[in-house]
C-alpha cells in the first residue's frame, strides 16, 4: 500500500503526446519547405536543419513519455498503449528525418512532381494526426470521440492516396526508362514518403484503439 502511495498516479501523457504531435508536424512542413525551395542550396540546408531540429524535439518528448511510464504507478490509458501510441509517432518523425537525410546523400539534383504529391499527403496526414491525438484526453465525451474517429478515417484515406501515388510514380519511373540511378534515388525518395503515410496510419488505428476501450 505504502508503495503505491508514493509512485506517482498519473503522467501528463496527453499533454506529451500533443507536444510530440506539434513536433511531427513541424517536421513535416519543414520539410514540404525543403522540398518546395529545393533548388536552393542555402534553403534547402537551412529546411535540412529544421526538420532535424523537430525530430530531435520529438525523440527527447519519446524519452520523458518511456521515462514516465516507468516511474507511474496509475496511467490514464492502458500503458501498453501509451507505450505503442508515442513510439508509433516518433516513427513518423524518425521517417521524415530519414526522408531529408537520403535526399541529400542521395545528392537528388531534381524532385518530381511525385515527390511533391506524396510531401503534401503525407504533411497532411501528419496535421491530422496531430488534430487526433489533441481530442485524446476528452474522449469520454461520445462527441469528441467521434471527431476523433472521423479524423482517423481521413488518415486512412489519405493513406490510400499515398499509395496509389507511389504506384503510379514507380510505374512512371519505369515506363519513361529513367537513368537507372536516378530511378533508384528516386524510387527510395517515394518509398520513404509513402512509409510517413503508413505510419501515420499506425498512429491512427492505435488512437482508434484507445477510443473504443476508453470511451
Amino acid at each position: 500500500m505504502l508503495f503505491g502511495k508514493l509512485l506517482p498516479r498519473e503522467g501528463n501523457f496527453f499533454e506529451m503526446f500533443n507536444q510530440h504531435a506539434e513536433h511531427i508536424v513541424e517536421a513535416a512542413r519543414a520539410f514540404s519547405q525543403l522540398v518546395a525551395h529545393y533548388g536552393d542550396a542555402n534553403l534547402r540546408d537551412r529546411h535540412t536543419q529544421e526538420v532535424d531540429n523537430a525530430e530531435r524535439a520529438a525523440d527527447r518528448v519519446t524519452h520523458e513519455v518511456n521515462q514516465t511510464l516507468h516511474k507511474t504507478f496509475i496511467t490514464p490509458i492502458d500503458r501498453e498503449q501509451i507505450h505503442l501510441l508515442i513510439n508509433t509517432m516518433d516513427d513518423v518523425a524518425d521517417l521524415i528525418q530519414d526522408s531529408a537525410e537520403t535526399m541529400a546523400l542521395y545528392d537528388l539534383q531534381h524532385l518530381t512532381e511525385e515527390v511533391s504529391l506524396l510531401t503534401d499527403l503525407s504533411l497532411e496526414c501528419c496535421e491530422r494526426v496531430r488534430d487526433a491525438v489533441q481530442l485524446l484526453a476528452r474522449i469520454a465525451d461520445p462527441a469528441v470521440a467521434e471527431r476523433a474517429l472521423k479524423i482517423c478515417e481521413e488518415v486512412d484515406r489519405l493513406e490510400g492516396d499515398a499509395d496509389r501515388v507511389l504506384r503510379n510514380a514507380v510505374g512512371k519511373l519505369f515506363r519513361e526508362k529513367v537513368d537507372v540511378l536516378e530511378l533508384i534515388k528516386l524510387k527510395a525518395i517515394y518509398e520513404l514518403l509513402e512509409s510517413v503515410t503508413d505510419r501515420c496510419e499506425d498512429v491512427a488505428n492505435h488512437i482508434e484503439g484507445v477510443i473504443l476501450e476508453n470511451s
